[in-house]
């Protein structure tokens, strides 16, 4: 069994809406030295296999065809 930890961000020069959202209440609550916030996503999912290879190959695919929108998003990802 292979555990894999995705994570999917928003490109880097794409406005976040949603940590630009989070930084201003951050910095209501008196953070003042927030500098930046995002927002992202972390997916885990457990696979039933024992080869780490593959298991890469099949969390690349999952990512490309489905889980990221890859216009918009960027995503990276450990096996565990």
């Amino acid at each position: 069994m292979v555990e894999a930890e995705i994570y999917i961000t928003l490109k880097k020069d794409l406005a976040d809406p949603q940590g630009i959202t989070i930084k201003r209440a951050l910095e209501a609550l008196g953070y003042k030295n927030v500098e930046k916030v995002g927002m992202g996503k972390l997916i885990i999912i457990n696979l039933n296999c024992d080869d780490k290879i593959e298991a890469e190959k099949q969390i690349r695919q999952m990512c490309e065809r489905l889980l990221a929108n890859p216009i918009i998003e960027d995503y990276s990802f450990k096996i565990k």
